[in-house]
Order: structure tokens, then sequence, then C-alpha cells
């Protein structure tokens, strides 16, 4: 009897505790993993949702834009009050493309502030600085209009890591799509807007991934010049 009660109340070996502790190791292992494989997927989830997000909101703003690009015939009786020029530029360039023109765009962001909503705006891919071979979708903003369509003002970047921006431009003449547009050059479509332009955006993928295509048509509905003070009969 008292045999039998000493190895009921004996303690753990130390094989026994060597044992239950690789179980319990085991199972800590088992449990990380899954908790790091739902938090890497969490993480990417994450990063493919923000990437569509981005493209997605990249191309709706190039349409704002666009839908408002506009064309001045206007010219101030007095030379010295010309302050600039209206125009609509469209270069095409394999991979990325680029656009410049005049719109109704700009926001004011100070109450009361004297800007007119007259703007230059552009896009087009340029190089990221700190990142070797990045390639960013970039919007220009130039406020008021000066006399160069094609440069100044601020640049920000609207989307990164760009593969593809390619642009089409419908000429209402032909009713063909062609690769360029130039309303200041005689050889080109003077003092013309096109009727609507195709607008390809292409993402590089997350991780290794598949790329994220966006593709839509704009069309603008200021197509003739726009005069103010013309002479009454």
């Amino acid at each position: 009897m008292i045999q039998r009660r000493a190895l009921r109340s004996r303690g753990m070996t130390l094989f026994e505790v060597i044992v239950a502790i690789g179980i319990l190791a085991m199972v800590a292992v088992l449990i990380g993993g899954v908790v790091d494989s739902l938090s890497r997927g969490k993480t990417g989830e994450g990063k493919r949702a923000e990437r569509v997000r981005e493209g997605r909101e990249a191309v709706e703003r190039i349409v704002r834009d666009v839908s408002s690009a506009y064309l001045s015939a206007h010219v101030p009786l007095v030379q010295a009050l010309i302050t600039g020029r209206t125009a609509f530029v469209g270069r095409g360039s394999t991979p990325f493309d680029r656009v410049d023109f005049t719109a109704f765009a700009h926001t004011r962001t100070e109450r009361d502030a004297h800007e007119s909503d007259q703007t230059e705006v552009g896009y087009f891919v340029a190089s990221d600085p700190s990142v070797a071979g990045k390639m960013d979708l970039v919007r220009r903003e130039q406020t008021p209009i000066d006399f160069d369509p094609l440069k100044g003002g601020i640049s920000s970047v609207v989307a990164e890591d760009v593969d593809e921006f390619d642009l089409r431009f419908l000429e209402p003449q032909t009713s063909q799509w062609i690769e360029s547009w130039d309303s200041t050059q005689v050889s080109g479509q003077p003092n013309r807007l096109p009727l609507a332009i195709s607008i390809r955006l292409v993402l590089k993928g997350v991780g290794g991934g598949p790329p994220y295509t966006y593709a839509t048509k704009v069309f603008i509905p200021t197509q003739q010049p726009l005069s103010f003070g013309m002479p009454t009969q």
C-alpha cells in the first residue's frame, strides 16, 4: 500500500519534461508559421488593393482634367496685355507618351485667392531619383498660364512604378485615332482639339505579380476655341 501511494505521488521525470517542452515548441512553431502566413497574406492583399486604388484614381484624374481642356482665340487689343497662350500638345514615345494642355482645372486652396480656374496641365512619366529603374506618372500644373505650355509649374506623382502610358487622339475630321497632336503648329492641328483621347495606363504588379492595366476614353466637350468680347453686329 505504501509503495503504491509513493508511485502515485512522484513527480515528472526529466525525460517527460523534455518531451513536453519539445511538443510545446513544435506547437508554438506551427502557430507562429500560421500567424506569419496570415500576416503576410493580409499585407500583400493590402498592397494589391492600394495598387488598384492608385491606378484607378490616376486615370480618373486624367479624365477630369482632359474633359475640361480648352483653347482660346481671344486676343486682347493691347499687345501688352497678352500674358500667355492656350495649347493642346500630345507626343507619342513608346512606352511613355506625354500630353500638355490648358484646362479649367485649377482648384483654389486659399479663400478669396485671386486665382483663375484656368491652368496648364501636363501628364508624363519620369524616373524616380531615389530608386533606380523606377518610373512614375507625374502631373504638372502651371498657373497662371504663360507663353510656354510645355514647361513650368509644380509636378507631383500620381502613380508609381509605371510600365506603360499610352495615349491616342481622335481626329474629328477623319474619325481616326492618331498618336500625336499639336494645336500650336501649322503642320499639326492648328487651333483644334481632338474629339476624344484614349488612355491606357499599365502599372507593375505587386511582388512580381501580374501588372494592373487601366484603359478608358474621354471626350472633350469644348471643341471650338473660346472667344471673348467679339463685336456685335
